[in-house]
């Protein structure tokens, strides 16, 4: 598969690694640019390009950036993307260490919503719950004891299959989590989130999450701080 990733911080660096293991064809950016991913490229033989030609690199585009900075991704990005192209939103919303305050997440609007309206296209939510490193190492072949479930929200019924079937490729088992006004299940704080518990697991904690964002994911007066020292 061609696959777009926008973003090569811990989620977009692991991903490319492991997709391009899996024979896929990867092509990566950042806000850099191109000539500040040459040690991903040696490593992995993906392609450094830009935002805007990772959107329209094939089938299937992994969008990987801090949620505050979702806003500054050029407004056409995906003008003139098929609408196959299948789009996936790995991110999560810490207002009190990175991102500051963002009002309609605040106001209850899923963080993958809020991203699926500042893109303009519908996006699948995965890999959010995950650590890094996990997604890089602890995936499993399928029927493994133990094999970590992650969840995969969405609408369209499609490109959810697509992804879910990518996630197993990666090694774990896909949990269909629902349309995307069920995301909140798998945001920070929900009982899934970086658990890695096996499918049944995965299954229990969806099904046990609050809607209600807990204070400690809420922006406070003086966000954003950093991760070392949250606001």
């Amino acid at each position: 598969m061609k696959i777009g990733i926008i973003g090569a911080g811990q989620i977009g660096g692991t991903l490319a690694r492991r997709l391009t293991q899996l024979g896929h064809e990867v092509s990566i950016a950042n806000s850099r640019g191109p000539a500040s991913l040459a040690d991903i490229v040696k490593e992995t033989g993906a392609k450094a390009v830009s935002a805007k030609d990772a959107a329209r690199a094939g089938e299937l585009v992994v969008v990987t950036i801090p949620e505050g900075k979702i806003p500054n991704l050029p407004r056409d990005l995906f003008a003139g993307v098929p609408d196959d192209v299948v789009v996936i939103d790995t991110g999560n919303y810490y207002p009190r260490e990175r991102d500051g305050r963002i009002s309609e997440i605040e106001s209850g609007v899923e963080e993958s919503r809020w991203v699926e309206r500042q893109l303009g296209r519908p996006v699948i939510k995965a890999f959010n719950n995950i650590y890094a490193q996990h997604l890089l190492e602890r995936g499993r072949p399928a029927g493994s004891p133990g094999r970590i479930g992650l969840p995969v929200a969405g609408d369209d019924a499609r490109a959810k299959e697509i992804v879910m079937r990518l996630v197993d490729q990666l090694g774990f088992d896909a949990l269909d989590a629902g349309g995307l006004n069920e995301s909140w299940r798998q945001q920070p704080g929900t009982p899934v989130y970086t658990t890695d518990f096996d499918a049944e697991g995965v299954r229990r904690a969806l099904s046990q999450a609050s809607k209600e964002r807990k204070s400690k994911w809420k922006a406070s007066a003086n966000s954003p701080g950093t991760f070392a020292h949250p606001a």
